[in-house]
């Protein structure tokens, strides 16, 4: 049986990636994964789950847009 590799989540990513999204207004290929990994980390305390609802929520609602570069760098 095949056994998909952990995924670990940098410290102080959740954070920057945060910021980034309110700063910018949109969510990239790169912080998709990034919450991808955050959402697979058993042990992501309390308070960034709830970060991580909000962006989400914000996403839905047209706030955020999500957009498929992988770095909003230009």
């Amino acid at each position: 049986m095949y056994q998909e590799p952990p995924v670990y989540l940098l410290p102080f990513a959740l954070g920057d990636l945060f910021a980034n999204a309110n700063a910018t207004g949109c969510i990239t290929l790169a912080d998709r994964y990034g919450l991808m990994a955050a959402i697979f980390d058993e042990s992501l305390p309390e308070d960034e789950k709830r970060s991580i609802d909000r962006l989400l929520r914000a996403i839905c609602k047209g706030h955020i847009k999500v957009i498929d570069e992988i770095s909003a760098m230009a």
